[in-house]
């Protein structure tokens, strides 16, 4: 069984809950007001009963390097550990996400090309939106092809002010 280690903390858009496992390589982080879409996609990537939650203040240093981030520390989220369930095609388009530069953006067509992967816009947008990593894997800086700001689960304005925060400079 996964032991998840958990800590919400505090930031400029409300709590977030951050979740590692005992190696301290995030499995998940989630805004708390969707830690029900957290809870689902746990469950679809290590089964109802194949982890455990436990209470952990600042697992591994995780919860303060998250707070380094928005408090202006932009390239401390490169240096998070991650491990991740998924498709081999969701870990592939995840992956892809971690090496578009802070402060820019892509569109979801642009991705799935960077994959080898030309036609797969919605494929790579459904893979986009399974992201259990918010943030760290940075699912927000992917935008529709005409700059519309779509596919956030943290919401619309959570993307535009993280867009913001890493200099990408909206219209």
């Amino acid at each position: 069984m996964l032991t998840l280690l958990e800590d919400k903390i505090e930031t400029p858009l409300g709590p977030l809950w951050v979740m590692c496992d005992e190696h301290y390589h995030l499995r998940a982080v989630e805004w708390d007001e969707h830690s029900d879409r957290m809870v689902q996609l746990l469950g679809l990537h290590y089964g109802v009963s194949g982890y455990q939650r436990v209470a952990s203040a600042n697992p591994g240093g995780l919860s303060d390097k998250l707070r380094d981030y928005f408090d202006g520390d932009l390239a401390v989220i490169q240096t998070l550990p991650t491990a991740t369930a998924g498709t081999e095609f969701q870990r592939e388009v995840w992956k892809t996400l971690r090496s578009i530069p802070c402060g820019q953006i892509m569109h979801y067509g642009q991705l799935a090309e960077q994959l080898g992967r030309p036609g797969a816009a919605r494929a790579v947008g459904a893979a986009n939106g399974s992201n259990p990593v918010s943030i760290v894997v940075p699912c927000h800086r992917v935008i529709g092809r005409n700059g519309t700001m779509t596919g956030y689960a943290g919401g619309v304005t959570r993307k535009e002010w993280l867009l913001r925060h890493e200099g990408y400079l909206l219209i």
